[in-house]
């Protein structure tokens, strides 16, 4: 018994002496703690901070983009996560019911406002160890209308998530020159905005901004603690937007390219609306297009078409090879040379004209640009020589990126290796251009000469400094003189104007003048060659507007168009080019070229009236006196009585007495054979258009019977001696 007592007092004596050891180390632990501040060599007032802070982003709004007018095309707004809270413990009070407690019910009225079935649903929210879960694509970026009529279902467990979506207020809208931008796939997990084609894509640092943040402490239910302090770096919302693109001459595309997209049902079509002044782009589409707030649609075509897709332009080349061929002097418009055929060497097959190398038989240049020639320009490439197009090419910028701020733009390329090669390239086949690139060389046309690069991107603003970088139109070179583009307009308005014209049927506007030019080009087979068949081509039109000072440039290309068996592949062309560019126009307020009005006037009897009373008889009329003779007395006139005359016309009046010629230089022929009758002169003329010389010096006595011999040329005829007058002086001119 003895024993067991000790033995227990032992033991007792050792449990003892064990826990007070383990009690002073964990007192000297505790000591050591709380006299040096760490563990481990850790500081412990760190790790309680840290376990407390709580941090939270502050997002950056990303910037708006606007038109060149200050309306909106693209903008951050709110949307709305639909959410269904399945677990039965987010419920603390049974009679207000946190989660779904009809599944069956609850999936009915969803499926009446978003776009997934009952069945998908039902089988969403019976999902098993689940405590939310979301309806996928369906369910997210709602807009606020849905979100308020779901909550008027006051369902449980239904809740939202507010968010923000890229919204585009224009739907179909310069879709693939402004582009998209969306979260990613994970974007519930709070990731940015991204740009992902377009100006959303060239320019998202700038739009995205920077988000801020705010550090605070917190308990274990993220509640700020009391006298905490808090640490906000605001966000920098991103920058603004201003294109150059006009919401309204925009609209007008996109209408005339529907109308076109539903009629003709082409494979491809773009057009671009620029300011010639300046390169700024007012307008730029393409179909095949999509919706960039929905995507629908973007599986046909992720490309930005205008920038990043080259092909051959067709005769629409021939602009800027007659061009060339103006400034180097080798276009004479009246020249004769032969249609039809055209050979490079024996070895290749002859260039032919389009109307299958019939040709039209023997005509002037100025014809054969009316006519779309290949033959005419194959002849032009050889009086100004293969090297000196070439550097043409060059100057005009083809073969090389605008540098338009726009993705991807491509180079396009020009093929000039075989003889064949270069004659081609002077009618815009085998080598290859981009939209922007014709659109930026016809500027020099419109332009005096001078070349305006493209831009889309009039200015940048920062929202909250107010701070403007706005974009400096640019000019990319002077291919051609200031004269030779005068002509060079002069000779394509005939394209519109004359009945021969290929133009001529389709691009007349009510009340302004157009130059321009057609092209149809081959469209290259994937198995070698060319396609064939009326509707596979690239129809398309270049033409700026008014002609004497244009205001706008317009290209249009369509592709591969369905045609009735009447009609021309430059219909559907004109159906975009015609309504844009008249719409345009008149928006932009330039006004109708001013016609004359046709006022019709009969002539009295003027014969034995004093020639002052009847020099201003004829003035009050509205009509031209010319007084032929010195006497005071009127004999006869041309017109004669009762003649019906047009405003502003010439009526000779023949006085008594001497018989003196006037200075009839710029005379139609009509007014000088008035002189020749009243004067009873043998008249013979010679050439054709406005009087440039005459063998009696104005002021010669002459009388009844004598020969007065006028020459006449057109107007183009004046211009080419002028441009030769002026070149001869300039050789004659002594060297300094």
């Amino acid at each position: 018994m003895n024993v067991q007592k000790k033995n227990r007092n032992i033991g007792a004596a050792l449990l003892f002496s064990l826990f007070g050891l383990l009690f002073f180390v964990l007192a000297v632990r505790i000591f050591t703690i709380q006299y040096t501040g760490e563990v481990e060599g850790k500081a412990l007032a760190a790790k309680a901070a840290q376990k407390y802070m709580r941090t939270e982003v502050l997002k950056a709004s990303r910037g708006t983009i606007y038109d060149r007018q200050g309306e909106v095309i693209a903008e951050d707004s709110a949307s709305y996560t639909l959410v269904a809270i399945l677990n039965k413990k987010a419920t603390t009070n049974p009679k207000r019911p946190n989660h779904v407690t009809d599944p069956e019910g609850t999936a009915r009225e969803l499926a009446k406002h978003i776009s997934l079935s009952e069945e998908e649903i039902y089988k969403l929210l019976t999902k098993k160890n689940r405590y939310q879960v979301e309806f996928g694509q369906a369910g997210r970026d709602l807009p606020h209308h849905i979100k308020k009529k779901i909550e008027a279902l006051k369902l449980p467990g239904i809740t939202f998530i507010k968010d923000t979506k890229r919204f585009y207020p224009n739907g179909i809208f310069a879709s693939h020159l402004i582009g998209y931008a969306q979260k990613g796939e994970e974007d519930e997990k709070g990731e940015d905005i991204t740009g992902s084609t377009g100006i959303e894509k060239s320019y998202d640092k700038l739009l995205k901004g920077t988000d801020g943040s705010l550090k605070y402490s917190g308990d274990v239910w993220d509640y700020i603690l009391p006298n905490s302090e808090k640490q906000v770096v605001e966000p920098k919302d991103g920058n603004d937007l201003y294109l150059t693109i006009d919401k309204k001459i925009q609209t007008f595309l996109e209408d005339a390219m529907n109308q076109v997209e539903k009629e003709h049902s082409p494979s491809r079509m773009m057009a671009i609306v620029a300011d010639p002044k300046t390169g700024a782009i007012l307008g730029m589409g393409q179909r095949p297009t999509f919706h960039p707030t929905t995507r629908e649609g973007i599986d046909k075509t992720w490309h930005n078409e205008v920038v990043e897709a080259s092909f051959e332009p067709g005769s629409t080349m021939k602009v800027f090879s007659l061009a060339a061929a103006v400034e180097e002097g080798v276009f004479n418009p009246n020249e004769q040379f032969k249609s039809g055929v055209y050979y490079v060497d024996k070895k290749q097959p002859p260039i032919k004209d389009h109307n299958y190398g019939r040709g039209w038989g023997t005509i002037p240049y100025l014809e054969g640009v009316q006519r779309s020639s290949n033959v005419a320009f194959a002849n032009l490439l050889e009086k100004m020589g293969t090297d000196t197009w070439k550097q043409y090419m060059e100057k005009f910028k083809f073969g090389v990126k605008t540098g338009i701020e726009l993705p991807n733009e491509a180079t396009g390329k020009i093929l000039y290796n075989y003889p064949v090669e270069k004659v081609t390239s002077v009618f815009g086949q085998g080598t290859t251009v981009t939209s922007l690139q014709m659109v930026q060389a016809m500027s020099a046309i419109a332009n005096d000469g001078k070349m305006m690069k493209p831009y889309v991107v009039e200015k940048i603003v920062d929202p909250q400094s107010g701070e403007e970088k706005k974009t400096n139109p640019e000019s990319s070179g002077q291919p051609i003189s200031a004269e030779s583009a005068k002509k060079v307009r002069d000779y394509l308005e005939t394209v519109i104007t004359e009945k021969k014209g290929t133009g001529h049927q389709f691009y007349q506007l009510e009340g302004y003048s157009v130059a321009g030019k057609t092209g149809t080009s081959q469209i290259p087979s994937p198995t070698g060659g060319y396609l064939q068949g009326r509707e596979n081509y690239i129809f398309s039109f270049i033409g700026i507007a008014p002609k004497e000072d244009p205001k706008l440039i317009m290209y249009v290309m369509v592709e591969k168009p369905k045609l009735k068996e009447t009609e021309n592949g430059a219909l559907p062309v004109s159906k975009i080019f015609k309504p844009v560019m008249q719409n345009s126009l008149k928006y932009l307020n330039i006004q109708p070229e001013q016609k004359r009005k046709t006022k019709l006037s009969k002539v009295p009897d003027l014969a034995k009236m004093k020639a002052e009373e009847a020099v201003n008889s004829m003035k009050e009329s509205g009509l031209q006196p010319i007084v032929l003779g010195n006497g005071d007395t009127v004999v006869s006139h041309s017109p004669s009585q009762g003649e019906k005359v047009l405003e502003g016309e010439k009526v000779v009046l023949r006085t008594d007495g001497d018989l003196l010629i006037p200075d009839m230089r710029n005379w139609s022929k009509r007014d000088v054979l008035k002189v020749a009758q009243v004067g009873k002169l043998k008249i013979n003329i010679v050439g054709t258009g406005f009087a440039v010389k005459q063998n009696l010096k104005p002021g010669t006595k002459v009388r009844e019977g004598d020969s007065l011999v006028v020459n006449f040329e057109t107007q183009l005829q004046m211009i080419e001696k002028k441009k030769a007058n002026e070149t001869a002086d300039q050789d004659e001119r002594p060297l300094n």
